[in-house]
């Protein structure tokens, strides 16, 4: 069985790295890779190479899913895609969900073990209640 990887690509390193600390004590002691592929150092914004650099660390065996925050985010996300070699690209789902309900929701599913389609079905849930709760 194939291992879940979960990477979120933010405009704030900081929110991005807080989000990592959450999700990582929300999974428990589960061995699922969790990382951020967040900001421009101490400035907002996304880097396609970043982006790129976080998918290329990601363990061989495991499907990819990246969150992101807001439209250009997407557009890195994209681009870093796009760079990877035609075999790691099958690998990677960009999820369009809320990205602290939808990271949350994915990685305690990918944790219990939940397969690539049911993380995603579950950060996907996770826009339907953003919804229903606004």
């Amino acid at each position: 069985m194939a291992h879940v990887s979960i990477v979120v690509v933010s405009h704030s390193a900081k929110l991005g790295q807080g989000l990592i600390e959450l999700l990582k004590q929300l999974a428990g002691g589960s061995s699922i890779h969790i990382v951020s592929a967040s900001g421009l150092g101490d400035e907002l914004g996304t880097d396609a190479t970043l982006v790129l650099r976080t998918l290329e660390d990601c363990p061989a065996d495991s499907d990819i899913v990246v969150l992101f925050d807001l439209g250009s985010a997407l557009l890195s996300c994209e681009m870093a895609v796009e760079m990877l070699p035609e075999g790691c690209r099958q690998r990677v789902h960009i999820v369009d969900a809320p990205l602290v309900e939808g990271a949350i929701a994915a990685a305690v599913e990918a944790s219990i073990g939940g397969t690539v389609d049911q993380v995603i079905r579950r950060a996907v849930e996770a826009k339907q209640l953003a919804k229903v709760n606004h």
